[in-house]
């Protein structure tokens, strides 16, 4: 609790030393429910003392862009400063049905599924203004999936430097080795964003990704 006091202390002047300057938007994409918002929430929590949004089981809770400006991390006497943008869940197709099997009614559903939708969109319209992309992959399931080469291929397309979080490694079946062998041209990081696991890592691979 103490450190998380300082820490709070910590980002708010350094926040103030580096207000008015540009600083790097840094966005966390990937698919429905691989862990963007509870990554973004660690962050925030750990910098700024506070949360970044609602974490939810069910795809696409995610349906606008978030943003929580101002975050400075800082590591063995090094500052970064960005601002954090948490975009909704990457998907191919959305169909209102799922939202149906989930205990919505029809209504409700279709409004979830254009919601969502347009999120989607938002989302790869946004790549042009980010300076680097966290993609956050769900360890557990199958990096060869039609989203995650989509995804990655609209940042190569683009040239934006990438990291690539393996998430929820304190899960069973979870395997970064799967991910790094999709996707070699990249670091991977294995992390479990909702305990904690590897969290500092993460943010020595932040440093890296903007050098």
């Amino acid at each position: 609790m103490v450190i998380g006091i300082i820490k709070k202390f910590i980002n708010k002047v350094l926040r103030n030393i580096f207000k008015g300057k540009k600083q790097l938007k840094l966005g966390l994409y990937g698919p429905p429910n691989g862990g963007k918002t509870t990554l973004a929430n660690r962050i925030c929590k750990d910098w700024l003392g506070e949360e970044m949004g609602s974490v939810s089981n069910m795809a696409h809770e995610t349906r606008e862009i978030q943003i929580k400006e101002q975050i400075v991390i800082s590591s063995k006497g090094k500052e970064l400063a960005f601002n954090l943008v948490d975009t909704p869940g990457i998907a191919t197709r959305i169909d209102y049905e799922e939202f149906i099997k989930s205990g919505m009614k029809e209504k409700e559903a279709k409004t979830r599924a254009k919601e969502a939708t347009k999120g989607v969109i938002d989302s790869i319209k946004w790549l042009d203004d980010m300076d680097c992309v966290v993609v956050v992959l769900d360890a557990t399931k199958d990096p060869y999936s039609q989203v995650n080469i989509t995804i990655v291929g609209n940042l190569q397309a683009r040239d934006i430097p990438v990291l690539i979080l393996g998430n929820k490694v304190d899960l069973r079946k979870a395997s970064i080795k799967n991910i790094q062998s999709a996707f070699p041209q990249y670091d991977v990081i294995g992390i479990s964003a909702k305990k904690g696991t590897n969290i500092d890592q993460f943010y020595e691979g932040l440093f890296a990704l903007v050098k």
